[in-house]
């Protein structure tokens, strides 16, 4: 059947399963969006592109699917660029469609033309370094091939954003549906049996090993793989960290957890893996400048090293593992359990990970961890209410990312998303805003009072919407790891750090949402106990002293 370019692009969404497409209207995009229209497809209007972008994100961490967003030609897309580095960065399947003036005018100056000829803006230039596929497409007789090649991506079994172009003109001629039949949209993973070489590898050095330790990365979550991870643990008497990413692959109360692993946690994670370990598990977990300590040579020092990843690039990318897999994590943890089973390999019995985790505890009165708690400990007691009143399956989209690696702990029913990808200050909150589209659970932004500048025009999107959210937001009247660093390393010499903050309470009523304010530990069960994490939208202000530091030095 023959249809318009417009409606074949959004049949070809509804075939990827794509549910919400986040994003703004403008002149060169509208013959889609009159698609739209009639289609399964919800759209919603965010406040500015940027917004929409990090919608597209939360919702594809949120639910592992793929995230869509829409905009105009010019400045609609590239106000989508930071949000779709975000995604490039975490490599999240990410949609973007955008108009682009006639080709008919192409070069001749036309009203945000992005064709690259003519010296105007050149799109395909400006994201070719942040999308995994883009393409302006000037003609159909090539719109198949186009769309072959961006569900091979965005299915594939290492995804990033894919941005698809169409010029008004084209949007409106006529082509044949039955393209849409010669695309593969089913999801591409490298198979890997449960009996294969390298699962047996791993089990062995499992059953050799004295004293292993787990690194569990994001690439647990993707692959879904939290149970098997879980089980690896209890049977083996395993300890688990995680990076930042994989907070919460296992309960942070499981009695095998480390918490978080990276410069920025003040937990027991890195004391462990170098003083205790003999072999080191890295489960999915990208061996980054924050995981890595920058990159202390020490940490893995004299350790034999197991490596899991989907990801090909990652193997042995920073780190040379003894024994590298490629493949999906739940179906190489299968394998090892039914082999340790199998061998009836018998529980570590070498260390007592409870009781070794409470002697560290003690034996630091003085440590940099017992300052950071004394100097925030209105915070610690923050995450302590959230966890006693805020619903236990909540998601937590967090900017901040220090207290909430310390403090919050991660349980099996909650999640954890920290800020990755490019680290962008006011992603939290459109982010949050964008799972809600596909989760119905609680959710809660936190965030510090200059990214919540950046990105609060958003939460208008909510109340349109009616989407419930707790915005946490910590109230310094700073850029406080600018001011941090300018503190420890510029000789105190403040530029640019502080600025005075609007009157939150007036800017609350204004959105007609609720607000609390929070100074010291006495007043957070009356503001938690008064407030509705279910089906409200609430701004909670946490003051806190602008000269109070976390101890560690970022190097920057």
């Amino acid at each position: 059947m023959n249809v318009t370019v417009s409606d074949l692009v959004v049949k070809y969404m509804e075939r990827l399963g794509i549910e919400v497409i986040f994003g703004m209207p403008g002149a060169h995009i509208l013959p889609v969006y009159d698609c739209l229209y009639d289609s399964s497809i919800r759209s919603v209007l965010a406040k500015h592109e940027q917004g929409a972008a990090f919608m597209a994100g939360g919702y594809v961490r949120a639910s592992g699917r793929i995230g869509a967003c829409i905009t105009t030609a010019g400045p609609g897309a590239t106000n989508l660029v930071t949000g779709i580095a975000n995604a490039y960065a975490d490599k999240q399947p990410v949609l973007i469609i955008t108009g682009e003036a006639p080709t008919y005018i192409f070069g001749k100056g036309g009203l945000q033309e992005s064709s690259g000829e003519g010296g105007t803006i050149d799109q395909v230039a400006l994201f070719k370094g942040i999308t995994k596929y883009n393409k302006i497409v000037e003609r159909t007789d090539y719109l198949e091939n186009v769309l072959i090649q961006a569900s091979n991506i965005l299915l594939g079994e290492n995804p990033g954003p894919v941005l698809l172009s169409f010029p008004f003109n084209v949007q409106k001629e006529m082509v044949d549906d039955a393209i849409l039949n010669s695309i593969d949209f089913k999801h591409r993973i490298r198979p890997i049996h449960e009996g294969s070489e390298p699962v047996l590898a791993l089990t062995e050095m499992i059953a050799a090993a004295k004293n292993p330790v787990i690194i569990a990365g994001y690439g647990c979550i993707k692959a879904n793989a939290q149970e098997q991870v879980r089980q690896l643990s209890e049977r083996m008497g395993i300890a688990v960290t995680s990076s930042l990413k994989g907070k919460g692959v296992v309960s942070e109360r499981s009695p095998y957890a480390l918490g978080s692993l990276g410069v920025t946690s003040y937990g027991p994670a890195y004391q462990y893996i170098r003083e205790k370990s003999d072999l080191v598990i890295v489960l999915g977990a990208a061996f980054n400048e924050r995981t890595s300590y920058v990159w202390d040579k020490g940490l893995l020092k004299d350790k034999t090293i197991a490596q899991v990843d989907n990801d090909y690039s990652q193997l042995g990318k920073v780190f040379k593992p003894d024994v590298a897999i490629q493949g999906d994590i739940k179906i190489v943890l299968k394998g090892v359990l039914t082999n340790l089973e199998s061998r009836q390999v018998a529980k570590k019995d070498s260390m007592d990970v409870p009781s070794e985790l409470v002697c560290m505890e003690q034996l630091a009165p003085e440590s940099d961890a017992a300052i950071f708690k004394q100097r925030f400990a209105l915070i610690e007691t923050l995450f302590e209410k959230m966890e006693q009143y805020v619903p236990g399956n909540v998601m937590v989209f967090d900017d901040n990312i220090i207290f909430a690696q310390n403090f919050f702990r991660v349980s099996n029913g909650s999640r954890y998303y920290p800020n990755s990808g490019v680290s962008s200050l006011g992603r939290a909150i459109p982010a949050a805003i964008g799972a809600r589209f596909i989760e119905d659970r609680p959710a809660m932004a936190i965030l510090g009072d200059g990214g919540f500048q950046m990105c609060c025009m958003e939460i208008m999107t909510a109340v349109n919407y009616n989407i419930p959210l707790s915005i946490v937001m910590f109230n310094n009247s700073s850029m406080g790891l600018i001011r941090k660093n300018q503190s420890q390393q510029y000789r105190q010499r403040f530029i640019n750090c502080d600025f005075s903050n609007p009157d939150y309470a007036m800017l609350a009523a204004s959105f007609g949402i609720e607000h609390r304010k929070i100074e010291n530990p006495a007043e957070l069960d009356a503001v938690f106990s008064q407030l509705d994490f279910v089906n409200a939208i609430n701004l909670i202000e946490v003051m806190i002293e602008k000269d109070l530091f976390p101890t560690y030095t970022s190097r920057r």
